[in-house]
């Protein structure tokens, strides 16, 4: 029987500022729009941020997410993977809220603390349309996205009565051996799915030898104990993937990691992007996992036990 593999999308996002794209989805009824079309082109997991309708500024408000979250599950069997990252400024307690309070079936968990260089697309744009989102690139030069031990510990410990179940996001080696002192600590538990990310300023590289060192170091840290998914930023985001579903992984896309659906040409939806990556895992001979697949594949506790 073909492997099966899940594709995560990404639909938005706070790497990306509202103007850089006009496809970008910002508000509930566009955010609500791109998942489901995600799903329908074959992702059995949605990421998803939440934006000031007003400005596209990245936000955490509980409230925000309430907006789309339940349309989404209403319209569709997808698993609905909630941000704790949010945005470089914000402070934990705050990026915490949205899984605290809906108790999704999957949220992301940055795996350190790091440097998160945007500025360099800075240049490549002319104008803006908003006027926080020039700074907020800017200021990234000198900004450190923060996640202690301490803070890793905190979200993991707050959400451990929900069942939620984390894509742990791992953009460097050591990354890896933090996910693995969790593991010894019983904050986690397997099977871990490890997001492997590629390609970001401050993050390791997206040459071939780091996909293959970062899974070689997850293979002798988690034995069986994992699932593997890879994403890339900007225009490593098809390689990547493509390493991840040769290799035996999962792939993660979306409009939160990449704007683009190949060599200067941006991708009108979500769902392109999805139905990109489809393409090469169904040449690759593999199929792509349903949401049931998906939540078998990763023990998740179902859609019926959420708060939205």
């Amino acid at each position: 029987m073909p492997r099966k593999v899940i594709i995560t999308c990404a639909v938005t996002g706070s790497i990306h500022t509202p103007s850089m794209s006009p496809h970008l989805p910002i508000t509930a009824a566009e955010i609500t729009a791109a998942a489901i079309g995600a799903a329908e082109a074959g992702a059995a997991i949605v990421h998803l941020h939440a934006r000031h309708p007003d400005d596209g500024r990245p936000t955490q408000d509980p409230a925000l997410f309430r907006e789309f979250c339940p349309q989404i599950k209403a319209a569709s069997d997808v698993v609905i993977n909630l941000t704790t990252g949010g945005a470089p400024t914000m402070l934990v307690e705050e990026r915490l809220q949205p899984a605290l309070q809906l108790k999704p079936e999957v949220a992301s968990l940055n795996m350190g603390s790091m440097n998160f260089g945007l500025y360099e697309m800075i240049g490549r744009f002319k104008e803006f349309k908003h006027d926080w989102e020039k700074p907020y690139l800017a200021g990234s030069e000198d900004r450190v996205f923060k996640n202690t031990f301490r803070d890793i510990a905190y979200i993991l410990e707050s959400c451990s009565d929900n069942q939620t179940r984390f894509e742990i996001e791992c953009y460097d080696i050591g990354h890896l051996y933090t996910a693995a002192h969790f593991l010894d600590r019983g904050l986690v538990k397997p099977p871990l799915l490890i997001q492997s990310v590629f390609g970001l300023r401050g993050a390791i590289g997206a040459h071939f030898e780091d996909v293959v060192h970062m899974r070689r170091t997850a293979d002798r840290l988690f034995g069986n104990d994992y699932l593997w998914s890879v994403l890339g930023a900007g225009r490593s985001q098809i390689p990547t993937a493509t390493m991840s579903a040769a290799m035996g992984g999962m792939v993660r896309v979306g409009l939160e990691d990449s704007l683009w659906d190949g060599p200067g040409k941006l991708a009108e939806t979500n769902a392109a992007q999805v139905r990109r990556i489809r393409t090469v895992i169904e040449a690759l001979s593999l199929e792509v996992a349903t949401p049931a697949e998906a939540r078998e594949m990763l023990k998740l506790k179902g859609r019926d036990n959420v708060a939205f």
